[in-house]
């Protein structure tokens, strides 16, 4: 159903891609959005028991999206720098493809806010706390469970990289 990597030698394991989810703190998603337009936004993000979760408002064109089509993409950059001596991108990146839904559950909306809390603001949970009950009511979350994932990093990366593991 997806699509093979053209260039393996260049591709990342699930173990890096993971590690990149976790470590980078923002990303693009991607919804089938108006008129088929593609509507890309750019979200926070904490990965979760394998899949990944979002904060969000509980109205608007990505809600909208996710009730037309529950198909999305999701990409986060760990390095991208032109390096002008080669002409050439030092690039590493993941794409993950999965399934989205609205959380609906209030239990399961307050954990997911704690974890996104958690993971940005960890040294204050009692402010992370009082800002989660104060804007629960308007707050939505987006879960994401993770059909596919690639990741791809540059050959001057790649190269990097193995001689490090030697």
């Amino acid at each position: 159903m997806f699509r093979e990597m053209r260039r393996k030698n260049q591709s990342l394991d699930r173990a890096e891609c993971l590690r990149i989810l976790n470590e980078r703190e923002n990303g693009v998603m991607a919804f089938s959005g108006d008129e088929g337009y593609p509507y890309a936004v750019p979200l926070n993000h904490v990965l979760v028991d394998g899949k990944l979760y979002f904060h969000c408002a509980t109205e608007g064109h990505k809600i909208d999206a996710i009730r037309s089509c529950d198909k999305a993409s999701f990409c986060v950059i760990d390095a991208d720098a032109v390096d002008t001596e080669i002409y050439s991108t030092r690039f590493r990146s993941v794409i993950v493809f999965g399934r989205v839904r609205l959380v609906e559950d209030d239990g399961e909306r307050l954990r997911a806010l704690m974890a996104i809390g958690n993971r940005f603001c960890p040294a204050t949970p009692e402010k992370t706390d009082m800002e989660i009950r104060g804007a629960f009511s308007r707050t939505g979350i987006i879960e994401m469970d993770i059909e596919h994932i690639s990741g791809k990093e540059s050959r001057a990366l790649a190269m990097e990289r193995r001689k490090r593991t030697e």
